[in-house]
């Protein structure tokens, strides 16, 4: 579908069924075949000159368009495409439910913003230092001993263009050609992504519903060798809101101390939004973990703030400097009217003060009330999230149903595709994460739009027909 269909409310947008759409821009990218190899180019556009030549005519050079293997082979990321794809239907007048988005639904609290205002006014607009300003890596650190009880100086930390980039370049820095990844599923659709882009091989460990979709220390144990370099984990978890709880990360960090190579990538930016009795522990808190733990953490999340694009890491030295190296030949410092901004937040009190936990309790609601109408509903298996603002959904029983007029719904993304058909809902299929029974809900929306949302997706699912046994 041309971008310009997709941006005009014209009818040829609206005479496509959503499915088609939905297909057309969400569907994950196939491996493709690696690109003739550099010699083989030559020598064919060397022929097409001699060609172009002995016919007479002026020789015609084409353009090398191709693109580096390792970018080639990576898979777009499912939920920006989703995401992209349901906003545009909007514009269009389509009246989808948005609930793909990984951002919260509220705005950014007042003293944070008028910060970033100041910032712009005073004259806050210039370059900062590579790794962060001083005031702001100090208010990091402070951060660090008060909330998670982790000792870390100014120099060992640095403040990126949010904690995306951080995670990028942490794997990039650690990582080299043919080590290992490990990588607990479901997972944050970039993390085998940026593992490839590295040259390292991501490794899967599957997690089951049942459990939460926490990682086993068992299968961990029976996974690592002397090529595992890295293992991510993410808690509270996207996609699934899983909290570990202290006690399997103290299990987990004693198998990681018996391989002086494996390290410890902590994604830890959905910290703050989690609900009690759960508990967040940082993992380089742990015996024997800090000087083999990169801690990445940022402000999107819990202060609202995913447009300012603001995120930091904390390690040690060694590994500090050698992201910093990246970052300097990549972005250079992160906005400065940002870093003034993410200073006011830090400075809200303990956990982000009271401005995070109205935030917190609104998500607490929508959490438990999508877990109430989804537990109602035959066939469906549901994991409780402990924190973020996630609902991961075993749909997988209804695998297999037709519906007149569709089709099968055959997988996640069948699923998807369905109800954005039938119920006019954008979800995300659990493939993007790594477990195809699944589909990721979204709960950064208001409890009317879930409300609306649960609605139109009971009504859609009385539309599905068992399959018939054979």
């Amino acid at each position: 579908m041309e971008a310009s269909t997709l941006t005009s409310p014209s009818r040829a947008l609206l005479s496509k069924p959503a499915s088609s759409r939905f297909l057309s821009h969400c569907i994950s990218a196939k491996s493709v075949s690696v690109s003739l190899s550099w010699e083989k180019r030559v020598n064919l556009v060397s022929m097409r000159v001699m060609a172009s030549s002995q016919n007479g005519t002026e020789p015609i050079v084409p353009v090398d368009d191709s693109i580096n293997p390792r970018v080639k082979s990576l898979k777009p990321s499912k939920t920006m495409a989703i995401t992209d794809h349901a906003t545009a239907l909007v514009q269009a007048g389509v009246p989808v439910i948005r609930l793909a988005a990984g951002e919260p639904d509220f705005d950014t609290p007042a003293a944070i913003s008028e910060a970033g205002i100041n910032a712009i006014r005073e004259g806050h607009t210039r370059y900062t230092p590579n790794t962060g300003t001083i005031e702001l890596r100090k208010a990091i650190c402070h951060k660090l001993k008060e909330e998670n009880g982790l000792d870390y100086t100014p120099d060992q930390i640095m403040v990126s263009n949010g904690a995306k980039q951080c995670i990028m370049q942490a794997v990039l820095a650690v990582c080299s050609p043919g080590d290992e990844v490990l990588i607990p599923a479901p997972f944050w659709v970039s993390y085998p992504e940026m593992a490839r882009l590295a040259d390292a091989e991501p490794v899967i460990l599957p997690t089951d519903i049942s459990d939460n979709f926490l990682l086993n220390p068992e299968l961990l144990a029976s996974k690592i060798n002397e090529k595992s370099r890295l293992l991510i984990l993410c808690s509270p978890s996207n996609p699934t809101g899983s909290v570990y709880p202290k006690e399997l990360l103290e299990q987990i960090a004693d198998i990681v101390r018996k391989y002086p190579r494996l390290l410890v990538l902590s994604d830890e930016i959905y910290e703050h939004i989690i609900y009690s009795p759960a508990k967040h522990t940082s993992f380089a808190s742990l015996p024997g973990m800090y000087d083999r733990t990169l801690t990445v953490n940022g402000f999107s999340k819990a202060f609202a703030m995913t447009g300012w694009r603001l995120g930091y890491l904390a390690c040690p030295k060694h590994f500090l400097s050698a992201c910093a190296k990246i970052q300097s030949q990549n972005t250079s410092g992160a906005s400065s009217i940002s870093q003034k901004a993410g200073l006011a937040g830090l400075n809200l009190g303990y956990a982000g003060g009271e401005a995070v936990a109205t935030m917190v309790k609104a998500f607490r609601e929508r959490r438990d009330f999508l877990v109430k109408s989804f537990r109602e509903l035959p066939g469906v298996k549901i994991s409780e999230p402990q924190g973020a603002f996630y609902l991961f959904i075993d749909f997988s029983a209804h695998y297999g149903s037709e519906v007149e007029g569709f089709g099968t719904i055959k997988d996640s993304e069948s699923l998807c595709r369905f109800f954005l058909d039938k119920a006019q809902v954008a979800l995300v299929p659990g493939d993007a994460f790594g477990d195809d029974k699944c589909v990721r809900i979204s709960y950064a929306a208001s409890l009317t739009t879930l409300e609306a949302a649960v609605n139109n997706i009971i009504e859609a699912m009385s539309f599905l027909k068992p399959p018939v046994a054979v």
